[in-house]
């Protein structure tokens, strides 16, 4: 039980904190550790305690309401065993068994909201085996704490490179999207801006829109119950090859950002069509989450926690951009790539545009004159308008090991909001994990899978194709 530190000042907490954790919204992030040996011999009590609790102050605060109502990070003292869970299943049984135990698990833990009375994080260490490791260490942490760049960071921190622990960990290069210069004719500095402008406004009008009144239509990615955060979930991951994307994205002149979109856009319309054929030109929406950080890729925990001196603070750095899902005609059936083509555009365009900050701006200021309950339910609007999440990190390119126990794999989602599906991706090691968070009874998480593989199977041949054409 946690006793309340009054010697300790109390910080306030962000507005996307207060948004993130009130009444109509509770979301969390779960991420999930796969190791390629057991881990029932891993001093985990030891570690969290002189590795992990230490990374932040969060760690070790509750959300409390001020004379004022206002919430403030009150700090207190830790309990590691309300905090640490060890599961236990049925000894001697086989690998499927425990497969099978571990995702029930872990899709019944994503559901249950942590306790309000307790620093908002837990950590599940699965002892068995299952098809892809030899346990399994779950990371349930509220997204409160922060969003995915700052948790990430804090869970990166408490690992090293497996073949050489002295060395940090590298990312794959990450370049900030700069700003467009022109050094060509005057005309044409006029014609961007003009274009901007009309793509700022276009694209700002309408995210207002999808956040109010404007929904996409009922779908099976969609049931437009607007209450799926209350019904039960499955969580499933597949593997692709990031040399394989990279291979799409230099025949196609785009970006991997664009190829992976592609892929996930395309299985998702081609899992619609399966399940209903007149749901290939349904208006659907992707909801974008992005990281605001003007950054190249992680910093250290202490550089994050350095307000004077950060570029990547910690904390909750995120807004959102819709993105309309390309629909499936006859043309992008027969011609996979035009999708991922029509995918870039899109996505090119929106790049073209201020509606991200001007989104930012306009929960600031109905956050200051409407209050945070408001806005918490203006964000929820804006989950439920739409049809699906993506979200995505960058995971390092070595092996990773925790305490000598090498990591063979990493994933992430989000869980506790109000949509049908989530997808969220990550790199690890030159493979792209992607993450499907589905709404159970509702989406069939199998056949959703195999769309998604046969996607990324049907774009690379055609890429390749191409590339053959060519020579």
């Amino acid at each position: 039980m946690e006793h309340e530190k009054d010697e300790e000042l109390e910080q306030p907490v962000s507005p996307l904190g207060q948004y993130f954790n009130s009444s109509v919204i509770c979301l969390h992030i779960i991420a999930v550790l796969e190791f390629q040996v057991p881990i029932h011999d891993l001093q985990v009590f030891a570690l969290f305690k002189d590795v992990f609790l230490p990374i932040s102050p969060r760690f070790s605060s509750i959300m409390v309401e001020d004379k004022n109502r206002k919430k403030q990070w009150r700090k207190v003292d830790v309990n590691l065993k309300d905090h640490i869970k060890v599961p236990k299943f049925s000894e001697g049984k086989t690998l499927e068994f425990y497969d099978k135990c571990f995702h029930g698990y872990l899709s019944t833990i994503a559901m249950e909201k942590l306790s309000q009375q307790k620093p908002l994080w837990e950590v599940h260490i699965v002892n068995y085996p299952t098809k892809n490791s030899q346990g399994n260490m779950i990371f349930k942490l509220h997204h409160a704490l922060g969003d995915g760049y700052s948790l990430m960071g804090a869970l990166l921190s408490c690992l090293q490179r497996a073949d050489n622990p002295s060395l940090p960990l590298s990312f794959p290069c990450l370049k900030p999207t700069k700003s467009v210069t022109f050094k060509k004719s005057c005309w044409r500095k006029i014609c961007w801006t003009m274009s901007s402008v009309f793509n700022t406004v276009s694209d700002f009008g309408w995210s207002v829109l999808k956040s109010s009144v404007m929904d996409d239509d009922e779908s099976p990615i969609r049931s437009g119950d607007g209450g799926a955060d209350f019904q039960p979930i499955c969580i499933s991951t597949m593997t692709f090859s990031m040399e394989h994307i990279k291979d799409i994205k230099s025949k196609l002149g785009v970006t991997v950002n664009d190829v992976v979109t592609g892929i996930v856009f395309y299985g998702t319309r081609l899992y619609m069509q399966e399940m209903d054929s007149k749901s290939n030109t349904s208006n659907s929406t992707a909801l974008v989450l992005l990281n605001t950080r003007n950054i190249e890729g992680y910093q250290s925990i202490d550089d994050m926690l350095n307000t004077k001196k950060t570029k990547g603070p910690w904390g909750n750095r995120i807004s959102f951009l819709h993105v309309p899902i390309p629909k499936l005609n006859k043309s992008r059936i027969s011609n996979p790539l035009e999708f991922i083509s029509h995918t870039h555009n899109i996505i090119k365009r929106k790049k073209q545009s201020l509606a991200v900050a001007l989104t930012g701006k306009l929960l600031e200021i109905e956050g200051k004159f409407r209050g945070q309950e408001e806005v918490a339910k203006h964000l929820r609007r804006t989950i439920t308008n739409s049809s699906t999440v993506i979200t995505n990190l960058v995971g390092p390119v070595e092996k990773m090991s925790l305490a000598n126990h090498p990591v063979k794999g990493l994933y992430f989602t989000l869980a506790g909001g109000a949509e049908s599906l989530i997808i969220s991706i990550m790199s690890y090691m030159g493979m792209l994990r992607v993450t499907l968070k589905t709404e159970k009874d509702f989406i069939d998480e199998q056949r959703l899978k195999s769309c998604m593989q046969s996607s990324f199977e049907i774009i690379f041949k055609a890429a390749m194709k191409i590339s053959c054409e060519t020579n």
